[in-house]
């Protein structure tokens, strides 16, 4: 039975970040002949077209070296994967740090409403006809917004990853606040992404029941300032500045799987991921 006060959510790529630190000692000395053998035995691991997508990133800071960023259209996919990469050569050389799984979402907070009360006219919520005509709707809502459920890998060159929650503690309670209240401040958070259309790429990944903490979110830009700006300013609307909870942030530079091999003599990767 479908709650009115549980706001739906359309669910898309499955998602797994792998972090890593390079043993570099492990790699010094290897002709780059060598490296870039196991470079790319490690990206046909994780690198198919009728797969899903891949992505790579060198990580500033302590945190990783490298960050792989795996979409899959399910989690025995995600397995097989993981699982090919840890196989590699390569991977004896990379020392696991930290990883996250997801799964894409869209949260349905104005249309979850909107499809209650138009249904409430038509049918008694909680029966049969009632069910069968919301999962209809919902069904129709997720062929309407396929391509951001299974999107293409955004090329920006800066990518930040963070995982969040929302707020469960004794005087603050996201999930114990009315569903109007709540429905107006995730539309207020949304107007400020809104605002920076066309110069941030932003997937939101729900892991309730999947990881440590609620969704972890990924922007990929070709200006790493967007990244301060969007998220300082979200900080002060109410949905953040009362209700959020913040993770450890890794940022750094997305480069393509063929400079992998680059990557490992020591070089910096390409720009280009055209």
């Amino acid at each position: 039975m479908h709650n009115p006060a549980v706001p739906e959510t359309l669910e898309g790529w499955c998602v797994l970040h792998l972090m890593y630190r390079v043993r570099w000692e492990r790699l010094k000395g290897k002709a780059a002949g060598d490296l870039d053998r196991m470079a790319s035995e490690a990206t046909r691991a994780l690198t198919s077209a009728e797969s899903g997508p891949t992505a790579f990133v060198q990580v500033l800071g302590h945190k990783a070296d490298l960050m792989v960023v795996v979409f899959r259209r399910s989690f025995d996919e995600l397995a097989a994967a993981q699982l090919a990469f840890s196989r590699s050569e390569l991977h004896e050389s990379l020392e696991a740090t930290s990883s996250y799984v997801s799964v894409v979402e869209l949260g349905m907070y104005e249309m979850t409403a909107k499809i209650h009360e138009q249904l409430s006219a038509q049918h008694k919520p909680g029966s049969e006809e009632f069910e069968r005509a919301f999962d209809a709707e919902m069904e129709s809502q997720r062929q309407r917004v396929m391509t951001r459920l299974f999107l293409e890998l955004p090329k920006g060159r800066y990518v930040c990853f963070y995982p969040m929650n929302k707020r469960r503690g004794e005087a603050l309670n996201w999930y114990s606040e009315d569903f109007g209240r709540r429905a107006a401040m995730m539309r207020e958070h949304g107007m400020i992404g809104r605002h920076y259309a066309g110069r941030v790429t932003q997937i939101i990944s729900g892991s309730i029941g999947y990881d440590d903490w609620e969704w972890g979110v990924d922007l990929f830009a070709d200006d790493p300032l967007v990244f301060k700006k969007l998220i300082y300013e979200m900080r002060f609307d109410e949905a953040s500045a009362k209700f959020a909870e913040f993770g450890p942030f890794y940022t750094g530079l997305q480069f393509p799987p063929a400079s992998l091999g680059l990557y490992l003599q020591g070089l910096a990767p390409s720009v280009s991921l055209a």
